[in-house]
């Protein structure tokens, strides 16, 4: 069908700490590195040959997929020696393409999860003879995002930066960070230096009179961009409420990897994935959570919307609302750790150190 640019190159700066061993899109979601979702969906849509644009750790990528074979797939990669932005990462991996000048390419972001047809994008895109195509999606409050206004027939009319007066609200259509390219168009982006397709790239195209086309899809579609965020989409896969063939196991309350133990009387629910290597002992329980391979969760440990980090222990009888643990810290007993709380890799939090409650 066509080919596709994956942007992977973040920091993901608002993840830390989830970020600082592990580039933002190889953080596990539903048991697996998220970017094996993305590459899965687009696999399934008909894609067979997909270029990564890296930097932040750019090593870590080609271990894990090598060149794309297991997912039935040709995978390259691309290291910018500096941050180049999402349009100059683009243009930066161009010459891997195999494309003609008008065929489309498929270019999505590492860091969204959603549920988008891939297929009728791509279909949008040429029925309409569009130079670039974006998927569009509806939120409830679009103050936090570009908006996208089209017109009747779905052409973009403007791109308009964050509203800051409710006059501004002209639609509820934002950008949802996934585009077809005509191969061409690519080319006219500067080379070698960081540009933004949203505040460059696009708002130039369309000055010159090019076709922008707006497809509206209000699918899935959350932004994995904080630890709260990042949590909510892997319960999501688990519990099928968000659409991937890469999910290993079916989905259900509760997805358990192999070499995990959990404990018989240990309750699981809201979508919880407990990682390869990881214990759950007796009494705990864990509601719409991810713990990590290898993480250890103790006696009658309370664990609610968190992220526990590779190899991280929580101890007995503490409460962890909200919270996410970096790798290889250690949560002392009888802790209550609230919404927002990040606890840094390798740290140690003594017993009873953090409370809410008054004592017992």
């Amino acid at each position: 069908m066509t080919e596709a640019i994956l942007l992977v190159g973040g920091k993901g700066t608002r993840l830390r700490p989830l970020t600082v061993h592990t580039p933002k899109p190889m953080v596990r979601a539903a048991g697996v590195p998220f970017l094996t979702h993305q590459l899965a969906r687009a696999r399934a849509a008909g894609v067979e040959h997909i270029v990564l644009a890296t930097s932040y750790l750019a090593e870590v990528f080609e271990p894990c997929f090598g060149d794309g074979a297991s997912l039935g797939l040709h995978i390259e990669y691309v290291t910018e020696e500096e941050p180049l932005g999402t349009g100059g990462a683009i243009r930066n991996v161009a010459s891997r393409l195999h494309s003609g000048p008008d065929d489309p390419v498929l270019i999505f972001n590492g860091d969204i999860l959603t549920g988008l047809d891939i297929r009728r994008l791509v279909h949008t895109h040429e029925s309409t003879g569009a130079d670039v195509s974006l998927h569009l999606t509806k939120v409830t409050d679009p103050r936090a995002y570009g908006l996208v206004p089209t017109d009747e027939t779905g052409r973009v009319l403007a791109f308009l930066e964050k509203p800051q007066t409710p006059e501004e609200i002209v639609t509820d259509q934002i950008n949802a960070g996934a585009y077809v390219f005509r191969r061409s168009v690519i080319d006219t982006i500067p080379a070698g230096r960081p540009v933004s397709v949203e505040r460059e790239t696009f708002p130039d195209l369309l000055s010159a009179g090019a076709h922008l086309q707006g497809m509206v899809d209000s699918t899935y579609w959350l932004d994995l961009g904080t630890p709260a965020a990042f949590v909510r989409g892997s319960a999501d896969l688990v519990l099928g409420r968000a659409p991937s063939p890469a999910v290993p196991g079916r989905c259900g309350d509760r997805l358990i990897l192999p070499t995990a133990s959990v404990a018989p009387d240990a309750k699981l629910t809201g979508g919880t994935v407990v990682g390869e290597g990881a214990f759950v002992a007796e009494g705990a329980r864990v509601f719409g959570s991810t713990i990590l391979p290898g993480a250890v969760i103790e006696p009658g440990a309370v664990i609610t919307d968190s992220l526990i980090g590779t190899r991280a222990r929580v101890g007995e009888r503490s409460v962890l609302t909200g919270t996410v643990i970096g790798d290889g810290a250690v949560v002392g007993p009888d802790n209550e750790l609230r919404e927002g709380a990040r606890v840094w890799c390798d740290a140690r939090i003594p017993a009873g150190a953090v409370r809410f409650s008054s004592d017992r």
